[in-house]
């Protein structure tokens, strides 16, 4: 079990990763064994709290894949996911047992909606089926996750009798869904505020926080629940999930590393440094391309090609980075020259191609590489060098 303090004390955030549960239902994300492993061995390097290495009950292959992490990665505790069902807890016990730190994350939903249409049974059944099945978790391994699926969307009043029930049943750690990415931030943070408010025993665990994407707020969702006393964020490496995606870890981590005045001093143990790697990792392996503009992690996201952003950049890099590309494993910032790029960025690039320009050949230069940008959508290293050739001198003459 992850060490802690009393919850009003504890500014310390647990980063539950599920890359390679939830993030590998996205269609077409599926890996083989050894891509699992893989990733899982660079989520330690990443020093996230919690691996859910999988789902053993959902297929042979699954089963072996969790048993298989649980064995060879260490560090993170390794969570299986299971339904509130004895058979599904036991495959998922047998799959984890092996692991140093073992944990359980049973589910089972509480919104009405799912209740009424999927199990068909009452409020009262779903409340026993919940404590019975994180007892009998519980019976097995110290450290039990408990998820109310579908949370965003169920009587709240019901909600909390289902979380007091399962945390005297033995739950460490109970998580709060939205499922299908219906809540707002301030809806969502309320609900976390609210169960710390109205379940009895909530001190005696950990309240988690699973967002979906489908109206583009997971991270904000995620936030929200920090800011009202979640103290652990499920999320994927790229934001990558069922249908629109999961929560980005990645965003996550550094909106808090950026801004702990904001979180009141709330942190991970995250090292961001490995956050390029993992990410372009879990893109070749899944297949599933990161976009340009993705925060932290994509292509553009240290990029100015603007010429008034070239040139304050140049001047002082805080002037448009909020970050530094260090921090997430990047080697440096990029000016990449187009169509809206300035004479200051000219400049630079000139000066790192030790291209030597007299400054009254510097105006036709410019006219020239303008002309040019307009043409291309990107302007080379190369296409530069050949630009600049007939102005440029050596340095020897200068």
């Amino acid at each position: 079990m992850p060490d802690r303090v009393p919850m009003n004390d504890d500014k310390r955030v647990y980063i539950f990763d599920t890359t390679l549960r939830d993030g590998e239902q996205s269609p077409g994300a599926a890996l083989k064994n050894h891509e699992k492993l893989q990733i899982a061995k660079q989520l330690a390097k990443l020093n996230v709290d919690i691996i859910e290495a999988g789902f053993p009950f959902s297929s042979p292959g699954d089963f072996q894949s969790v048993q298989q992490i649980a064995a060879e990665v260490e560090g993170p505790v390794v969570a299986g996911l299971c339904r509130a069902t004895p058979q599904d807890i036991e495959a998922t016990w047998d799959a984890v047992k092996i692991a140093k730190r073992p944990r359980i994350h049973t589910f089972i939903a509480t919104s009405d909606i799912h209740i009424e249409t999927k199990f068909k049974r009452s409020r009262d059944e779903i409340l026993q089926m919940a404590r019975d099945m994180v007892a009998l978790a519980a019976s097995k391994c110290p450290d039990v996750e408990f998820s109310a699926e579908d949370a965003g969307r169920s009587d709240r009043f019901f909600l909390y009798k289902v979380l007091e029930a399962v945390i005297d049943a033995g739950a460490t750690t109970v998580n709060i869904p939205d499922t299908v990415g219906y809540t707002i931030p301030e809806e969502f943070g309320r609900l976390i505020r609210n169960i710390k408010l109205n379940v009895p025993n909530i001190d005696k665990a950990i309240i988690s926080v699973h967002c979906h994407n489908d109206l583009g707020m997971a991270t904000a969702n995620s936030l929200a629940g920090v800011l009202n006393g979640a103290r652990q964020v499920e999320c994927t490496i790229n934001g990558i999930g069922e249908r629109a995606g999961n929560a980005a870890m990645e965003e996550v981590v550094m909106a808090m590393h950026v801004r702990p005045a904001y979180f009141e001093g709330c942190y991970t143990n995250i090292n961001t440094q490995e956050f390029v790697r993992t990410s372009q990792l879990v893109s070749e392996l899944t297949g599933m391309p990161i976009q340009p503009n993705k925060a932290i992690v994509g292509r553009n996201a240290f990029a100015h090609e603007s010429g008034i952003h070239q040139d304050g950049f140049l001047k002082g890099r805080d002037t448009y980075e909020i970050m530094h590309p260090q921090q997430v494993g990047l080697e440096k910032s990029s000016l990449p020259l187009g169509p809206r790029s300035g004479k200051a960025a000219l400049k630079s690039k000139l000066q790192e191609l030790e291209m030597i320009i007299p400054d009254e050949s510097m105006p036709a230069l410019f006219e020239a590489f303008k002309v040019l940008a307009d043409e291309k959508k990107f302007v080379t290293d190369e296409d530069i060098q050949q630009l600049a050739g007939k102005w440029a001198v050596e340095k020897h003459a200068v």
